[in-house]
């Protein structure tokens, strides 16, 4: 038998499993086609349906809606709190989430709890909380009520979750030993952190500060008591639109939506560029 019978059959064997590997078998294609349409149905035609909407008003009807002064300031005010917002979410949330997984100490499991509050809490309750904290009233003699700093504790509240629960599970399967070696080599604490742990955790952390931006700028029910929703001071863009929405008004809350869809996009695409570049480096 020559080379050539033998290595015959193993080119066709590679061709079959190029040939799987490149197409979809009935199963996956029904899968593919079902997750596609659900994805149609929930996100894109939505999205799509606000598009039409927006418009329907012509580009001087849109303009006149995003430069009009009172729905500017809201703009301003949602994506500027949102974005502080995201940084301190950043910073805090890998502390945090570092603490419960590398620490042992009593209150762990009490803690853990707790940081799911706002997840689980409906956001007109915890602007009930928030306002009886720091209202008017406040036990601790902390009033924020009818102030921008509001919108920030309100944002802070219902945003914390997300960057300790992405990087949590990830920090917790990193593999110690990696980071031993690197200590028996020389490597400083920070060293080890920089080139080792921080490239792991930079795409965790770029799903959670992307989770928290986009629920930011899209919260209510949680700051509407506390920020008294005061035109061109504590309004946000939720606010806006629902003004907007009850004045029969769709075209003009659509072009807000708009809006906040391109920021959320830009925000999105920078954050997945930052986790590249610092992966690529690390």
């Amino acid at each position: 038998m020559t080379a050539v019978d033998v290595a015959a059959p193993a080119r066709t064997a590679r061709r079959r499993r190029s040939g799987r590997a490149n197409g979809l078998t009935a199963t996956s294609g029904l899968g593919l086609g079902v997750s596609v349409i659900w994805f149609s149905l929930l996100v894109l035609i939505p999205l799509s349906a606000v598009l039409v909407k927006t418009s329907e008003g012509g580009w001087s009807g849109f303009w006149t809606t995003i430069s009009n002064e009172q729905t500017a300031a809201a703009l301003r005010l949602t994506v500027g709190q949102a974005l502080l917002v995201t940084v301190v979410n950043v910073f805090m949330g890998t502390l945090i989430a570092w603490v419960l997984v590398r620490d042992e100490f009593f209150g762990k499991r009490a803690l853990e709890v707790v940081i799911d509050i706002p997840f689980a809490l409906p956001t007109i309750v915890a602007g009930l909380v928030l306002l009886s904290l720091y209202g008017a009233n406040s036990p601790v003699g902390v009033n924020v009520a009818n102030t921008r700093t509001s919108v920030f504790v309100a944002f802070l509240f219902v945003t914390l979750p997300f960057v300790v629960r992405t990087v949590q599970p990830v920090l917790a399967e990193l593999d110690a030993d990696v980071e031993e070696a690197a200590a028996s080599l020389g490597a400083s604490r920070f060293t080890i952190f920089r080139r080792i742990i921080l490239p792991a955790l930079v795409p965790a952390i770029s799903a959670g500060a992307a989770l928290s931006f986009a629920r930011a700028i899209s919260e209510y029910g949680s700051l509407v008591l506390l920020s008294g929703n005061l035109p061109l001071r504590t309004e946000v863009t939720s606010v806006r639109m629902l003004s907007y929405i009850e004045n029969g008004d769709l075209a003009s809350a659509s072009a807000v939506a708009t809006i906040l869809l391109l920021v959320a996009l830009v925000v999105i695409v920078a954050l997945d560029v930052i986790q590249r570049r610092v992966s690529r480096r690390g």
